[in-house]
Parts: C-alpha cells; structure tokens; sequence
C-alpha cells in the first residue's frame, strides 16, 4: 500500500510541477509518468538517505515526482535545442 501511496504523490506532485513551471513541462500525461516514476523512486531511495528512514512515504514520493519532472523537463528542452 505504501508503493501506491508513492505512486500517486509523485503523480500529484509531478503535474503541479509541469504546471508551476511550464518551460519544464512534458504535457499531461508526461508530467504524470515522470511524476510517478520518481514518487516510487523518490519513495523508495529517499527514506534511506535521509532522516534514518523517518520521512513519510507521501512526503518523499512528492519530492522525488518533482525532482524527476522537472529534470526530465529540462533534459527535452536541451535535446529539443540541439
């Protein structure tokens, strides 16, 4: 259940990114597989990483949806450029 909990903070989260920064957007349902992907990684490596394991799995799913949408927004930009 915590995976799902993950999943759905990254989804959340990586939308709200694509539309709070919309030069780093991947469209809807980009924002929304990049968002979730990184809520399950974020999910699963940040609780290690930081504060002995104490970070809620919504907290670190949302900061991992963020992180991997915004730079999967800014890796297209630069491909796009080249």
């Amino acid at each position: 259940m915590e995976y799902v909990i993950q999943i759905i903070a990254g989804l959340v989260t990586g939308n709200a990114t694509g539309a709070a920064a919309r030069g780093v957007s991947l469209g809807t349902i980009g924002n929304s597989i990049a968002g979730a992907v990184g809520g399950l990684g974020g999910g699963l490596l940040l609780p290690n990483m930081l504060a002995n394991g104490t970070l809620d799995g919504i907290v670190s799913g949302g900061i991992g949806g963020i992180v991997l949408t915004a730079v999967a927004g800014v890796v297209k930009n630069m491909m796009s450029k080249s």
